[in-house]
């Protein structure tokens, strides 16, 4: 619904458009200087100019009236027009309202004779309306006198301007109370109407009929529909020109927002108050609601049309917009009480097609750098907090970074605008929006490199690289889930996840390597002894790792999973232990059968799910416990099917440990991967970060 608002005197430096507003039909002059000297001059007249001398003998008399009429400032426009519908009271009429109803002193009865211009200009000036009748009843006599023939045409052109001056008067008195229609009585109002509908009929009759020749200057069609529909294009103005005092302030917002808040509000709040309590009185041929929406449909779009022809500022041009497609379509025209009332008239929208689109592209090149301002900022902000050493805040007992929020919001504001212009605007914006979040994502792992490279010396380094880890879950649900993004363009997120792994995990092996040489170096004597000092050097420091979020704690732990088989295959690799008898290799295998399930249950227990790696240590002691090579190629070939990147490399340097294999058994055994090689391609990597010699 449209909010409280103030009201618009124009833009600045900009001029009211003259006649803006008035309909095509609307081409009658405002009455002469002569019309209203024709008047004045009807009081020296008698009733022998218009009326035959015995109709005038006859006429009847009337009782003098005296009426004291209070004047009263002349309200503007529409201003008050609709108060009595808005605050539900009916003001009190204009003093001519007042008068008694029903039959005057002037109107002639059946067959009698027409009253005279003193009695009818008497009448008119008190308002009562039902002198029209009889003064229509004299244009006509005075028209067939001049068809007649038989009078001078001076005679001819006196008596017409009296009966054209009353015609001013009479105009001005129904004119007059369509100008406020609210404010009159129901049956002032419904005469009024009964008077221009019978000139409108008139006006038809004489457009229809051929030209007659006559002295008589032609006055018809007088046009009185067209001068209330020009009245009604002028009260729109005055109502939607209009500034609410002492609003403007308390509303804020720009000017521009003001004035179409304003007439906004307006529109739709008298256009409600023509549909319930005019409609029900015009004659349906008036098309009352289809007057007073096309002249505030006008008013309103030159309104827009002005606006739009200056450089505007990104909120205007937004603003703009909002009205033109959201606004005003669905909250005025599509409004419950005027859809139904509107839907015929087919307003338009208020700017042009082309200037639409020159507007919204405007607005969408405003928008996207807005964003990647913002974007830059906001990172550029979070970069000094971990240069300068600032610990990141904990939140649910993880280390937090407001990054990811703020940039989802940004982007999600920025569309949230163009959707709230048009659906098809907001799809337009996504896919430019997602492109700006792709390069972000690019300048975002930019910098958290050079922090990782040049800040280990800080105090707070591993916390911000934490926070840092944890921001990756956040801006990946809201991409995947609500903005669909391809996985290319998360790839940076990706890659700072893994680097910011590397660092957190250097240091822990670091220290496990000297304690995996130990394999090698005691030629795999007391295996058990070396591994139970590796995994507590793991356990030891596993805490420091307590403030990731749980999903990213368990992916770390995977990867010290890895670790830990790796360097035990690269010590198995080494080529300095070789066992020529079957038991010797029975008892290594033995071995490494007990370490592989002491690393397994050490790393499940610890939340890895890392179940692809169970088998990489238990099937390489298989493989080292079997003596028939037959047995032993069932063995590889099962293995290379589970990790694709096994080669005959790092067979052979298993197998360099069995000294009791002849070369032609070697080789036919490394022949079975010849079968296998291309057929997978490992989907997670152990055997390619194991380089062999």
């Amino acid at each position: 619904m449209l909010k409280m608002m103030t009201f618009f005197q124009g833009l600045p430096g900009q001029q009211p458009v003259p006649g803006a507003l008035d309909f095509p039909r609307s081409h009658q002059k405002l009455p002469s200087t002569s019309e209203v000297d024709s008047e004045a001059s009807m009081s020296e007249a008698s009733s022998e100019d218009l009326v035959p001398p015995l109709e005038a003998e006859v006429a009847l008399g009337r009782d003098e009236e005296e009426t004291v009429k209070k004047k009263k400032k002349k309200p503007k426009g529409l201003a008050n027009m609709f108060s009595v519908f808005t605050k539900g009271r009916k003001k009190k009429g204009h003093p001519s309202s007042s008068e008694p109803e029903g039959k005057t002193e002037s109107q002639p009865g059946p067959g009698g004779p027409l009253p005279t211009v003193e009695e009818l200009k008497a009448d008119l000036e008190r308002g009562r309306l039902e002198a029209a009748r009889p003064l229509l009843a004299l244009e006509r006599e005075l028209q067939a006198a001049a068809e007649a023939g038989g009078m001078a045409e001076e005679e001819l052109v006196r008596r017409q301007s009296k009966v054209e001056a009353l015609y001013v008067l009479l105009r001005d008195q129904v004119l007059g109370l369509l100008r406020r229609p609210l404010e009159a009585p129901p049956e002032r109002l419904r005469q009024a109407l009964a008077v221009l509908a019978e000139q409108e009929r008139e006006d038809q009759c004489v457009v229809s009929t051929a030209p007659r020749s006559s002295a008589l200057e032609a006055m018809r069609p007088r046009h009185w529909l067209q001068l209330w529909r020009r009245d009604v294009a002028r009260a729109a103005e005055e109502r939607l020109a209009t500034h609410a005092e002492g609003r403007s302030e308390a509303e804020g917002g720009s000017e521009a927002e003001r004035v179409f808040l304003h007439m906004g509000r307006t529109m739709k709040e008298d256009l409600e108050a023509v549909v319930e309590r005019l409609k029900p009185l015009f004659p349906a041929e008036f098309g009352v609601v289809a007057a007073y929406a096309q002249s505030y449909h006008e008013y309103f779009a030159a309104q827009l049309m002005a606006m739009a022809q200056f450089e505007l500022c990104e909120r205007d041009t937004y603003m703009l917009l909002v009205w033109v497609q959201n606004l005003y379509p669905n909250d005025i025209i599509n409004s419950p009480k005027l859809v139904g009332e509107l839907q015929e008239v087919r307003l338009g929208s208020l700017l042009p097609p082309n200037q639409i689109r020159r507007l919204e592209a405007t607005f969408l090149s405003n928008e996207v750098t807005s964003v990647k301002e913002l974007m830059a900022r906001a990172l550029e902000l979070e970069s000094q907090r971990w240069t300068q050493d600032v610990a990141p805040q904990r939140l649910d007992g993880h280390c937090h970074s407001e990054l990811a929020i703020d940039i989802i919001q940004i982007i999600s504001q920025g569309q949230a605008k163009a959707e709230s212009i048009t659906l098809d605007l907001g799809m337009q914006i996504k896919h430019m929006l997602l492109m700006e979040l792709a390069a972000f994502l690019r300048s975002y792992q930019r910098a958290f490199d050079e922090f990782l490279e040049r800040c280990k010396q800080l105090r707070n380094y591993r916390a911000n690289v934490i926070a840092n880890i944890n921001n990756c879950l956040s801006f990946r649900t809201s991409m995947e889930q609500k903005w669909q993004a391809p996985q290319d363009l998360l790839r940076p997120l990706s890659e700072l996840k893994s680097h910011g792994f590397d660092a957190l995990l250097q240091n822990l092996f670091r220290d496990l390597k000297p304690l995996f040489k130990r394999f090698t170096q005691t030629r795999w004597a007391a295996p058990e002894q070396t591994l139970e000092e590796i995994i507590t050097t793991v356990g030891i420091r596993l805490p420091e790792f307590s403030e990731l979020h749980d999903c990213f704690r368990e992916e770390l732990m995977e990867l010290v999973h890895l670790h830990l088989v790796k360097e035990y295959i690269i010590r198995l690799s080494k080529r300095r232990l070789v066992l020529k008898s079957a038991e010797q290799q029975q008892q290594l295998a033995g071995h490494i059968l007990a370490n592989a399930n002491v690393i397994q249950c050490f790393c499940t227990q610890n939340g890895s799910p890392g179940t692809w790696l169970h088998q990489a240590l238990p099937t390489l002691a298989e493989i080292i416990r079997l003596q028939d090579p037959s047995a032993i190629k069932i063995e590889v070939a099962t293995y290379a099917t589970s990790y694709p990147d096994f080669s005959k490399g790092h067979l052979s340097a298993i197998l360099a440990i069995k000294g009791n294999l002849s070369n032609s058994e070697v080789k036919s055994i490394r022949s079975i991967l010849d079968v296998n090689t291309g057929v997978h391609k490992p989907t997670k990597s152990l055997f390619s970060l194991i380089k062999v010699g």
